[in-house]
């Protein structure tokens, strides 16, 4: 910490009080160099926590952290918040297993009050809060920051609603870069553009402001007449205001890169007992030229060279190599070629789910509805009731927020909408809140729905061309980066219910059962387990809904022992479902399955959260050696019992 000096002595944000604003500016370009520094070697959200430097130290040099509450929409741009919250020289550990989280976390600090992953939540969460305390008697401010991306979420416009209605002295800070992940879309983005090249309203309402403070003897009596003066000229600049129209006292658009005016701002805010919303303009990425020029890139970046900022070439892997979502972006855009009637649908993530070729190449088939999953899928389901093909492509962590839309406005009446879900199973570095491992338990069981894992380029080729043919609702998990090799699987038709054999050997007595991303660790394990001397088949399901329980079932029964692994949570998952089909067909196989266990799993990196879940393919081959050893002792024990042992050689 010797390069940042302002910043290694700060160990509590009462400390920025006592800097002057000169030594503000220095403090932010620290901030900024630390950051980069940091993510450059750990991989991280690098431009939403450049464009937020400055709004940060002016929240934390006006308002007084924890007792003012800051609610971090999504929570990717908490990193000068982090550094200013005693939390600095633990920085280096950024998304590292056992470091600092790369989002809020109440755990890690009484500073973070509300745990944030996803968008659209804050406002929301701040007014609860907020009534809380005023419940309590307690008067502490509470902001909530929310990008201009977030606030296109149905759940934002929710809370703003509410929060008008509430009356309360709510700070909603409208963080405004124009951009989400990618750039913004829709109306309300437009809206704000056209507000925040505005300006012409404020400087008036200034002057006005300096004009009345020199009127004497008569000022108070004139405040009601000034009052509606204002509203008046704002009512003849701005034709149309969605929050002061919802009850908020609108302030900006404000320069969020100017510490000594944003602090001019807050002091003001402070002092009042209205529901305020400040409009702040940012620039994503500020500070480094590289995130500047394109901040969709560096949104949430790999380990890079800061220099160049290119990825680390000693972190990249073999050009040949591809990632499912590289497969699923081919896949579509060869069908999209074929077919007219194919839609690609994203919520704000065309880059992140593969969507931008299809997107470049059929413009007019391609819809990106922003940070709105629920939203997203009754689309899709709109574009499918009127004879289209859509394709909806959403991370999996996301798709917990569309379960109602999946179940009443697709599978209930059946309309074909294929929805691919990318980021499945265990998810490294973001923690928590982004984890795959929910989608099985969710969605398995609901009718009329068929859930498909494909887990190489081949088998992402035939499922999504087969989905498109089917005219059913259809839903495809699987994860960002592994890529199965195709040479382990046989060509086979899909047959619903059914999947393929990928190793089958005579008088195996074990039987491995699994599908998506651990197959690679299944494999393993059954080859440690082969140079044991054990013969184990492989099955790979291919899918979680329909099974075909009288093909499984018999299957099953071949062998004395199979093993299911799953990558998502084992509770609920699709292990606890073959389970009571074996017991409800009375197979006397012996069944044992193994999933992600029941807890939210912290950062790390995807092999040490495998690794951690006893996912890996020592952990299963130790658990199959466990179970045999287990039923060697109980079938001696049984045969003590029994005075059996007389007559056998054990």
């Amino acid at each position: 910490m010797k390069d940042y000096p302002l910043l290694s002595s700060l160990d509590h944000p009462e400390h920025i009080k006592d800097l002057t604003f000169e030594e503000l500016k220095q403090l932010a370009e620290e901030i900024r160099l630390y950051i980069i520094q940091t993510v450059s070697k750990n991989g991280g959200h690098l431009a939403s926590n450049l464009g937020v430097v400055e709004l940060t130290i002016a929240m934390h040099r006006v308002f007084r952290s924890p007792r003012d509450k800051f609610i971090w929409d999504v929570g990717h741009q908490c990193y000068t918040h982090k550094l200013l919250t005693g939390r600095a020289h633990e920085f280096k550990s950024l998304r590292q297993k056992d470091g600092l989280s790369g989002f809020p976390k109440r755990e890690e600090s009484f500073h973070d009050h509300f745990n944030t992953g996803h968008a659209s939540t804050s406002i929301s969460a701040g007014l609860g809060i907020l009534a809380g305390e005023r419940l309590q008697g307690m008067d502490g401010k509470v902001l909530a920051v929310i990008g201009d991306g977030a606030l296109t979420g149905g759940q934002a416009l929710e809370a703003l609603n509410f929060g008008g209605h509430f009356k309360k002295d709510m700070v909603v800070v409208l963080n405004d870069n124009k951009m989400s992940i990618g750039p913004n879309v829709g109306a309300l983005s437009s809206y704000l553009s056209r507000l925040a090249s505005t300006g012409g309203y404020l400087r008036i309402r200034n002057i006005i402001d300096r004009i009345i403070l020199f009127i004497p003897f008569f000022g108070k009596s004139l405040l009601k007449f000034v009052y509606r003066l204002k509203r008046g000229v704002k009512g003849t600049v701005y034709k149309e205001n969605l929050f002061t129209d919802m009850g908020y006292k609108y302030i900006g658009p404000i320069d969020g890169h100017n510490i000594s005016k944003l602090c001019e701002v807050f002091e003001n805010v402070r002092a009042m007992d209205v529901p305020v919303v400040i409009h702040v303009i940012t620039r994503k990425g500020k500070g480094y030229v590289h995130a500047e020029g394109d901040p969709s890139s560096y949104h949430g970046v790999k380990p890079f060279v800061v220099e160049t900022g290119k990825v680390d070439p000693s972190l990249k892997v073999d050009s040949e190599s591809l990632s499912m979502t590289q497969a699923f972006s081919q896949a579509l855009l060869t069908l999209g070629e074929k077919d007219p009637a194919i839609t690609a649908i994203t919520a704000a993530m065309s880059s992140g789910t593969g969507m931008n070729s299809f997107r470049e190449k059929f413009p007019h088939r391609f819809f990106d509805v922003g940070i709105a999953e629920q939203h997203a899928v009754t689309f899709a389901a709109g574009l499918a009731a009127v004879g289209m093909k859509p394709v909806l492509a959403i991370y999996s962590t996301f798709m917990q927020r569309s379960v109602d839309q999946v179940i009443h406005d697709v599978a209930l009446p059946g309309l074909p909408v294929i929805i691919c879900m990318d980021r499945s199973g265990l998810v490294g570095d973001d923690g928590e809140t982004h984890q795959g491992i929910f989608d099985i338990p969710l969605y398995k069981s609901v009718p009329g729905l068929y859930f498909l894992a494909p887990v190489s380029k081949n088998e992402m080729d035939l499922m999504l061309e087969w989905a498109v043919n089917q005219n059913k609702p259809i839903l495809m998990r699987y994860p960002k980066d592994l890529c199965f090799s195709d040479e382990y699987i046989p060509e086979e038709a899909i047959t619903p219910g059914r999947g393929v054999m990928l190793r089958k050997q005579e008088n195996a007595s074990i039987l491995f059962l699994s599908l998506g991303g651990l197959l690679q660790e299944v494999m393993g394990a059954a080859d440690i387990l082969e140079a044991k001397g054990l013969t184990v088949d492989i099955h790979y399901l291919r899918f979680i809904r329909p099974l075909d329980y009288s093909y499984l079932s018999t299957l099953i029964a071949g062998y004395d022992m199979a093993i299911f692994v799953e990558e998502g949570i084992q509770s609920g998952g699709l292990g606890e479902e073959l389970s009571a089909m074996l017991k409800d067909n009375n197979t006397e196989t012996l069944f044992h399955y193994y999933g992600v266990p029941s807890e939210y799993l912290s950062q790390a990196s995807r092999k040490e959260l495998i690794a951690e879940s006893k996912l890996d393919r020592k952990s299963l081959a130790d658990k199959v050696e466990a179970i045999r050893q287990e039923l060697s002792f109980n079938k001696v024990l049984d045969m003590v019992r029994n005075d059996k042992w007389k007559t056998h050689n054990i």
